[in-house]
């Protein structure tokens, strides 16, 4: 989860992910960020994330975010 987390702060530097239970309801993560958060999750746990795990839930949260990497990486 710590790589989920740099990443992130990459993305939007002094965003405070850890302490925020729904990124998407809480403005941290606007769509244009994930589309970009999306591609490095791509490039450093070399998985592809396609369309039908792009939805608000799997991006509320670092845990959430770790999950469907995992999810993904079962499957994969």
């Amino acid at each position: 989860m710590d790589t989920i987390l740099e990443i992130l702060e990459t993305i939007k530097p002094g965003a405070n992910f850890v302490a925020s239970t729904d990124f998407i309801e809480e403005h941290l993560l606007e769509s244009m960020e994930i589309l970009q958060l999306v591609s490095e999750l791509n490039d450093e746990f070399d998985i592809n994330i396609t369309l039908p795990y792009i939805k608000p839930k799997n991006f509320k949260s670092v845990e959430s975010i770790y999950h469907m990497v995992q999810e993904i990486l079962e499957d994969e």
